[in-house]
């Protein structure tokens, strides 16, 4: 998804994120209520990322993450390297064509060949996410390097993609994630306090819609958040709950806000906020999550556990999964090419198609 770096830059933003119907599906008309929406929220938008230090610190994290990784991944499997990071973000700068023309400009593909792997930053699928990412992926790689089949693709040179769509219960991911918990729960002043801590994983909500079409995320969620009290041993209460809501339409809940509210109104005070399908810092927490919803309830057993921004476990986890993918010989999981039930989508189906087929390649 990334997000602006610059306050000049939400504008841009947010009328790439309304236009996205994969995102924020608005119907027949979502050309012109999307950028109605984006014109309007533009201002509070801007306010928000100046108060969490003038913009986004997402691009910052996913460079420092990738090119961290690919250190490792250089040591663990030399066969392979040297392996290049490349970043792209679906609504804001570098966005995926931009990365997709330095592909090409750095040799890959345009009639040479070489192989990409598309690593989502969404440890767990979602229609309105990763496939929105792998949707654009297919588009410009459609138009930048024509819409040609396996076969045609080793013949011409076009780069052969394959794709890490989902990794919700890796060993490292939730290893990375229960340390920040325990850090956090070490920080209530003694052991009453840290054990009748309730833990509140806060996720990014879908809407109905979109869920009830039979989209995977909340499943792979929950999975994670089961993972990760597995690991904890289940010695906290906990809940899992959504943020980020947006419209007056109808979206997955419990709210994190909301739960928040009606914890501290039946008196548990000691609370810890978990960002479990974020993997670094940006507005959702920083500002939602830290100004809204903490300073908002105005109790000091509230608090967030740490993003997984610099964690060297979970790098380390990235270059692991990177790892396994390029020795499995797959081009994506299984998983992937299934459609949701509801799915209508012609778009989903072909870039399915498309990546699935790459294995061939492989």
């Amino acid at each position: 998804m990334g997000g602006p770096s610059t306050t000049d830059e939400v504008g841009s933003f947010l009328s790439r994120l309304f236009a996205d119907g994969d995102l924020i599906p608005l119907g027949r008309l979502q050309s012109y209520i999307g950028p109605l929406i984006a014109r309007r929220r533009t201002p509070k938008i801007q306010k928000q990322y100046a108060a969490i230090g003038g913009g986004s610190p997402i691009r910052k994290w996913s460079e420092y993450q990738s090119s961290e990784m690919c250190k490792i991944l250089d040591k663990m499997s030399p066969e392979t390297a040297p392996h290049k990071p490349y970043v792209a973000f679906r609504y804001a700068d570098p966005l995926t064509e931009e990365m997709y023309v330095r592909l090409l400009d750095d040799g890959f593909g345009g009639g040479k060949g070489g192989r990409a792997v598309a690593f989502t930053q969404y440890p767990q699928y979602s229609c309105s996410t990763t496939g929105s990412s792998l949707n654009e992926l297919w588009r410009l790689r459609k138009r930048l390097e024509g819409s040609k089949s396996a076969a045609e693709s080793t013949s011409s040179g076009a780069i052969n993609w394959s794709v890490i769509d989902r990794w919700p219960v890796h060993s490292g991911l939730i290893e990375a994630i229960a340390r920040n918990i325990e850090a956090t729960l070490a920080s209530y002043p003694d052991e009453a306090s840290r054990r009748s801590a309730v833990l509140l994983f806060s996720a990014h909500s879908l809407p109905m819609s979109v869920v009830n079409r039979g989209d995977p995320y909340p499943a792979e969620v929950a999975a994670t958040v089961w993972a990760v009290m597995q690991r904890l041993g289940f010695r906290n209460p906990y809940r899992l709950v959504w943020q980020s809501q947006v419209g007056p339409s109808a979206w997955l809940g419990a709210q994190t806000a909301v739960a928040v509210d009606e914890y501290v109104r039946k008196g548990q005070t000691n609370l810890v906020l978990i960002p479990v399908a974020f993997t670094s810092d940006h507005i959702e927490t920083l500002y939602e999550l830290d100004q809204e919803v903490i300073a908002h309830a105005g109790h000091a057993g509230i608090k967030r556990a740490d993003s997984l921004n610099g964690s060297p476990v979970f790098i380390r986890a990235l270059a692991d999964i990177a790892l396994e993918h390029l020795a499995s010989g797959r081009s994506c999981s299984r998983q992937m090419t299934l459609r949701c039930p509801g799915c209508k989508s012609e778009k989903c189906l072909e870039q399915k198609t498309f990546f699935a087929g790459q294995e061939a390649l492989l």
